[in-house]
């Protein structure tokens, strides 16, 4: 059985994986959207919120964490000085899915995944409803 297992195996060796991810999350934030599988894209995406994470704490500590997966220092700083600070008042969910056709030689299902552009707004809690009355 595999209970509390988390991740996706992508038919790959530990290793072979965590380099793709790596390759991937490195073309990610060089490109800012990438075409890739459904499944690849969903894992993905975990990568690239931690790293947007770590953007936003953007100390020396963090910076080094991101090193260690984006291997590309030029990237690094992009990520650092631009990408993060664009998600400050954000609390999670940098990222999109938007799922494309299949794809031709082994009708695999596609996906891009993207960076969200549009300001995030806190939700109005207060539950105030505007009657027939005061509209009059």
């Amino acid at each position: 059985m595999r209970h509390n297992k988390s991740g996706r195996k992508l038919g790959r060796k530990p290793d072979h994986r965590q380099h793709m991810m790596r390759n991937m999350v490195t073309s990610f934030f060089e490109y800012e959207k990438i075409t890739t599988t459904v499944t690849r894209a969903k894992e993905l995406r975990k990568l690239v919120d931690k790293m947007i994470t770590l953007g936003k704490r953007g100390d020396l500590h963090a910076r080094r964490q991101a090193m260690q997966v984006i291997r590309d220092p030029k990237l690094v700083a992009k990520l650092f000085e631009m990408i993060a600070p664009r998600y400050s008042s954000r609390p999670g969910g940098y990222t999109r899915i938007i799922r494309l056709v299949n794809r031709q030689g082994d009708n695999a299902p596609m996906a891009i995944i993207e960076l969200v552009e549009e300001g995030f707004e806190a939700a109005d809690t207060s539950d105030e409803k505007v009657t027939e009355e005061e509209t009059a």
